[in-house]
């Protein structure tokens, strides 16, 4: 995967303007992500940038907010596997970003391994294994449902306003979705996804989800095949080893923006040496 750094062609150019925002769909389109280094970037540019490149933002109600279009990423100090972003909630984005205001000296890079690759260095079995439908299942407790919802629902935009007509309207309108409703408030949640996809910026099947990823916000899910044939561990390894092989690391400097197409290209991140560091996501549809 070639590693796309995009430069200003002058001092002081926004990452906004219409020629960068050209170059970055072309990266996108083309290998599936790309960096802005050297460009006038605050968290204000960042949002716009987030918003010229997506029609809906979308949100992690788990993660705290940068701005109205932004939230902060904070998932501990160990290192995260890869994964694409929500990639076990019903409406995936298809494009993220990544905002760096302030780099970690040592450590705290972050990972990308493009999707594509690994489903093409896959055997024939492997293939057709990862080709079949795979359900998720998880608790999720009642704030974090509840903010998720109130975000994606149409009529309503505080978690407060989350109504039993809500709810059952949410679940009508993704027919692969499915969840009990629990005594506790919170919900046990099944989704049926497929790991290998199709990019929604260029086509091409890729192995992109969030089997290998994290669940620091959340209780870690449960995955299987055709409903029934669950993931085990030693499979997840096999298929970390093999994404290993195409992943290249970021080495944030202040200011970098990388944008990522999160339906082909997975990321994660090596372990934080350095605490004082920022970092900050926007995420949206096209």
């Amino acid at each position: 995967m070639t590693y796309n750094i995009i430069r200003p062609d002058h001092g002081m150019q926004s990452p906004c303007d219409a020629t960068v925002l050209d170059r970055v769909r072309g990266d996108l389109e083309r290998d599936g992500w790309t960096l802005l280094r050297g460009f006038e970037t605050d968290i204000a540019s960042f949002s716009d940038l987030t918003k010229a490149l997506c029609r809906k933002i979308t949100f992690d109600p788990a993660r705290e907010y940068g701005d109205a279009n932004t939230q902060k990423v904070d998932a501990g100090t160990g290192p995260i596997g890869l994964h694409i972003e929500n990639g076990n909630t019903p409406v995936c984005p298809d494009i993220v970003a990544f905002f760096s205001p302030v780099a970690a000296f040592e450590g705290s890079q972050t990972t990308v391994c493009d999707g594509r690759a690994v489903y093409e260095a896959m055997d024939d079995s492997q293939k057709e294994r990862w080709c079949r439908p795979m359900t998720v299942e998880r608790h999720l407790p009642e704030a974090l449902w509840k903010r998720y919802l109130a975000n994606e629902h149409p009529a309503i935009s505080r978690p407060e306003e989350v109504t039993p007509r809500h709810v059952e309207e949410f679940r009508a309108a993704i027919p692969n979705q499915d969840f009990d409703l629990l005594e506790d408030g919170g919900i046990n949640y099944r989704l049926t996804v497929s790991p290998v996809r199709a990019s929604a910026l260029s086509g091409g099947l890729g192995f992109a989800n969030a089997v290998l990823g994290p669940s620091h916000n959340y209780a870690p899910p449960r995955y299987r095949l055709d409903g029934s044939d669950e993931v085990g561990p030693d499979e997840v390894e096999t298929l970390r080893e093999l994404a290993e092989t195409f992943t290249h690391e970021i080495n944030w400097q202040d200011g970098d923006i990388a944008v990522l197409d999160n339906t082909r290209v997975m990321h994660g991140r090596r372990a934080i040496v350095d605490t004082n560091r920022q970092l900050f996501i926007g995420m949206g549809n096209l």
